[in-house]
């Protein structure tokens, strides 16, 4: 079968590899439709951040059941999956308690594992989780980054009737404001620098958007005095100013979910962390996606969200692309950040 293989650091090929057969009971095999590059792919890809060469990507997909082992009598040949990624051990005292995402004896797809950058990906019966044969394949692929938001919203007991802010207008930070949205918060709110995607958050429906690049946090903090009550912060942009930026402008008893990976040392000076305690903020580190029952209910939400046609996921797709393109397409990259999903396509 064809893949897009990476080699090794920097070295990301066309590739014939051998397609993967049943080899476990609790095995499924399925055949891609459609596979999105994550944020976390492009280190794997350019900054030495695989497990081990040579390593097909990928782990935000939708896909068709082709064959699966005896084990498996939860779905039939033909039903469409998504992938919940993470494969725990289900034994360790985390997973024994529902802490999935604790779990210090997992595997993953797309990254201890091969992904679904290729024409077919065998995964555990655990991972596979149904969606309707109704539903569109392309926004099924968007299923595992709306759980990465609505993970951290589960964390915070939900969102409604919440004012939700959330900084960062990435394709993280922006499925979170469309779920929340969905699922009932007063009002949601967008932070960035970049002045094109706060366009597009108020496209997408966002109440209301702030450029930290024009304003300070005390001018956004005081933005937001009509609002400063019920508020949960979702930190999705990994940087330490924005970490920052979520406790100065928090109101009162606000809770500050954090998501985005730091890759740079985080330094608060006194009076900052003094906010901490002088507002009685409720602080959230927020890590994959995963809750009980397995692979829990921001997986439930996320599929029906889809289903339902509540979330618009054109707008945040930069290019669809066959193996050859994508390849390219991803190479280009050159290790930055992408403006918009990158998607792999199959016939």
């Amino acid at each position: 079968m064809k893949a897009a293989v990476v080699q090794e650091n920097r070295k990301l090929i066309l590739a014939d590899i051998d397609k993967p057969s049943i080899t476990h009971p609790d095995d499924v095999l399925v055949k891609v439709k459609y596979s999105g590059v994550c944020g976390s792919d492009i280190p794997r890809v350019f900054h030495h951040g695989t497990h081990f060469y040579p390593i097909v990507l990928g782990h935000e997909f939708c896909g068709i059941v082709e064959d699966f082992g005896e084990n498996v009598t939860e779905i039939n040949k033909g039903d469409y999956v998504v992938c919940a990624p993470l494969l725990p051990c289900f034994h360790c005292p985390e997973c024994e308690k529902g802490f999935y995402s604790l779990c210090k004896n997992y595997s993953f797809i797309g990254s201890r594992c091969n992904g679904a950058n290729a024409e077919y990906v065998k995964m555990n019966k655990a991972n596979a989780v149904k969606v309707s044969p109704d539903s569109v394949a392309l926004h099924n692929t968007f299923i595992e980054p709306i759980t990465v938001g609505l993970h951290a919203i589960h964390l915070a007991e939900g969102c409604e009737n919440k004012n939700v802010i959330i900084i960062g207008a990435g394709t993280i930070g922006l499925l979170a404001a469309q779920a929340a949205k969905a699922l009932g918060a007063k009002t949601v709110s967008i932070i960035d620098i970049n002045p094109d995607k706060l366009n597009l958050a108020k496209e997408l429906g966002v109440d209301f958007v702030f450029n930290s690049a024009e304003l300070d946090a005390e001018q956004i903090y005081q933005q937001f005095e009509p609002y400063r009550f019920d508020q949960l912060l979702l930190e999705t942009a990994g940087v330490p100013q924005t970490v920052e930026l979520a406790i100065q402008i928090s109101g009162p008893k606000a809770q500050v979910a954090l998501i985005g990976t730091l890759h740079n040392d985080l330094n608060l000076n006194q009076k900052v962390f003094g906010l901490i305690l002088r507002r009685e903020l409720c602080i959230l580190g927020s890590w994959m996606n995963y809750s009980k029952p397995w692979p829990g209910e921001e997986w439930n939400q996320a599929v029906n969200l889809v289903q339902q046609g509540k979330i618009q996921f054109e707008p945040l797709i930069a290019s669809i692309n066959h193996l050859e393109d994508f390849i390219e397409e991803v190479k280009r990259l050159d290790g930055n950040a992408m403006n918009g999903k990158i998607m792999l396509k199959f016939d």
